[in-house]
């Protein structure tokens, strides 16, 4: 039997949480088979947490080389993938990103996206530039919901800038290509080595792909069946690391949106139950979070004031402030490199 503790160290583990991973940020991205990147910044916080070594220039580098890319995935929301990934995930999530377009009534879909693929092959565009031209070939339509319809049909990656963290508040778009779907077997198989034991449930909540319980039911041959402390059955990898409920976990500091946290559809692994209203807002924003002892403790953010970044952290409990210092100030040192003046703020509770 598997317990919470158990689950928290065998995730932190695959996620390179209980020590940074030594290679590149193509490795670790390639690892976690993706990290949400709703905005720029916190996908490179995201690998800097995780990857050894870490400078914004090789990240930087790696968008610019195609090797990495920034595009719509996993539950229909923007990730940073592999190019590989994409080309091998992207034909498989087409169920789940057909379905979030069809919550519009009314839009002759096969036409849109028809309509968009000839005027991406222009060159890329801006949301901001293809949505007009939509409206021109579709008069009386919604312009937000043509080019949502777009986002979620075409397959696009972003196009990147030399903005601090590659991209700029309204980027451009481009016509991406796309390969053999990978297998659901495989994809499952993706998920457990980056964030299992799991349920079906949890790969399903992670990828918005429904149906996977069939999947990993007849994948038991070569997986190991486990069971949680709730009497959960779970599936894992034979080969995957559990390191035991003992093993350390150092202060982390994972970004807004961060994958860990949007990795299964029963959080308590990371995130108590308690706690999940004070992560997740009413309007879907995940705020930045730390880890103390392997567990969500609190959320943090960054202010600027001049030439001053301040990490203000907010705990959910007391706990000793120092224990954030040291992680803390090299992860300002990172975020903001022109700042002459970094500090720490933890909140009283």
């Amino acid at each position: 039997m598997l317990s919470l503790r158990d689950l928290n160290r065998a995730t932190l583990a695959r996620q390179h949480l209980l020590q940074r991973h030594r290679g590149s940020a193509a490795d670790v991205v390639h690892r976690l088979a993706g990290l949400q990147a709703q905005e720029p910044r916190p996908p490179y916080l995201g690998v800097w947490t995780r990857l050894a070594g870490f400078g914004r220039d090789e990240l930087h580098g790696e968008l610019h080389a195609g090797t990495l890319v920034r595009a719509t995935l996993h539950r229909a929301t923007l990730h940073l993938v592999t190019a590989g990934d994409y080309a091998a995930f992207r034909p498989l999530l087409h169920p789940v990103l057909s379905a979030a377009a069809r919550r519009f009534d009314g839009i002759d879909t096969g036409a849109v996206v028809a309509a968009a693929t000839r005027l991406l092959a222009e060159g890329p565009h801006t949301f901001n530039e293809l949505r007009p031209k939509l409206l021109g070939e579709f008069p009386g339509a919604d312009e937000r919901q043509l080019g949502y319809a777009v986002r979620m049909l075409v397959p696009l990656v972003m196009v990147p800038t030399q903005d601090r963290w590659s991209f700029p508040r309204d980027p451009a778009f481009a016509p991406a290509g796309v390969g053999r779907a990978l297998s659901p077997e495989a994809f499952a198989e993706r998920y457990l080595a980056a964030f299992g034991p799991a349920t079906a449930a949890d790969l399903q909540a992670w990828s918005g792909l429904g149906g996977l319980a069939p999947v990993l039911h007849g994948m038991r041959d070569r997986l190991e069946v486990l069971t949680g402390e709730d009497g959960r059955q779970l599936y894992d990898l034979p080969d995957a690391p559990r390191p035991g409920a003992d093993v350390p976990a150092p202060v982390r500091f994972l970004p807004d949106f961060d994958t860990l946290v949007l990795g299964h559809a029963d959080r308590r692994r990371i995130v108590a139950d308690e706690h999940r209203g004070l992560v997740t807002t009413k309007n879907l924003r995940v705020r930045a979070t730390y880890l103390i002892d392997g567990f969500a403790a609190g959320t943090w953010q960054v202010k600027r004031s001049g030439k001053k970044a301040t990490l203000i952290a907010t705990p959910f409990a007391p706990h000793r402030p120092d224990l954030l210092e040291e992680e803390a100030m090299a992860l300002l040192a990172f975020a903001e490199p022109d700042a002459t003046q970094h500090t720490l703020d933890v909140a009283e509770v």
